[in-house]
């Protein structure tokens, strides 16, 4: 019976539907208040969190992030959001990202790029992840050999060296900073049990993504990446580290 309130109260069409209703658990319309003030609560701590340099910029733009959470766009998501899913954190990012997009400003050169970056954090953070380790005999198992991209890794590809104009964001200024003109490849990727990572990466780490599709050997992959089996593996250890790349057992 826990487990169906809390569900009710975190998922919106659970909520709507016929299964939950017919329980008769709890009175409709106060669950549902109830529910919408934990969802805007939720996504207001996950936007002051991943869109903190938007909001830093605000006094120049104008646009807190979380000045989305009292328009009509949030509260039409609000039938819709499962929090903590993936779908409905692209529903509220991508509301976030157009509000902010439209307040802009010329003298702040890499904004769409910020904006493009903050909204893949909170997207690659969002799902399903482990909250308990697997059994001792479970880690000793041979490692399948077939490298698959991990679902919602993301590659951004960035005009700005974004990542040099961050920490001076969340500092005093009186004149917003500036990012140098030059183009930036970011790899965010989040482990099974929720921990994000960004790195610069390069072209021969995107293109180990790109072919790690879990048909292809270990062999396979190092030829058609054009890399030694060593520089493969040191590679590949790197990105299941930070969970960008898992094993798979194969079709």
């Amino acid at each position: 019976m826990q487990d169906a309130v809390i569900r009710a109260l975190a998922d919106a069409p659970f909520r709507a539907s016929p299964e939950w209703r017919q329980r008769e658990l709890a009175n409709e319309d106060r669950l549902d208040r109830f529910a919408k003030f934990l969802a805007r609560h939720y996504y207001y701590e996950r936007l002051v969190h991943f869109f903190r340099y938007s909001r830093a910029l605000a006094r120049v733009t104008g646009r807190a992030p979380e000045a989305v959470l009292t328009s009509p766009g949030f509260d039409r998501l609000l039938t819709s959001l499962v929090l903590g899913s993936r779908d409905s954190a692209v529903a509220v990012a991508d509301l976030v990202t157009a509000y902010l997009a439209s307040g802009g400003v010329a003298t702040i050169r890499y904004h769409d790029d910020l904006v493009e970056y903050q909204r893949a954090m909170m997207v690659v953070e969002s799902g399903a992840r482990v909250w308990r380790d697997g059994s001792a005999a479970a880690d000793v198992q041979p490692r399948p050999s077939l490298p698959l991209r991990v679902e919602g890794t993301m590659l951004l590809e960035l005009k700005h060296d974004l990542p040099a104009v961050l920490p001076l964001l969340l500092r005093d200024w009186t004149v917003a900073p500036d990012a140098p003109e030059q183009a930036t490849t970011l790899l965010i990727a989040r482990s099974a049990h929720g921990r994000v990572s960004v790195a610069r990466t390069t072209a021969t780490i995107a293109t180990v993504l790109e072919l790690a599709d879990g048909r292809r050997s270990l062999d396979d992959l190092a030829r058609d990446a054009g890399l030694k089996p060593g520089e493969l593996e040191a590679t590949l250890d790197g990105l299941v580290e930070i969970g960008a790349v898992r094993f798979s057992t194969g079709s």
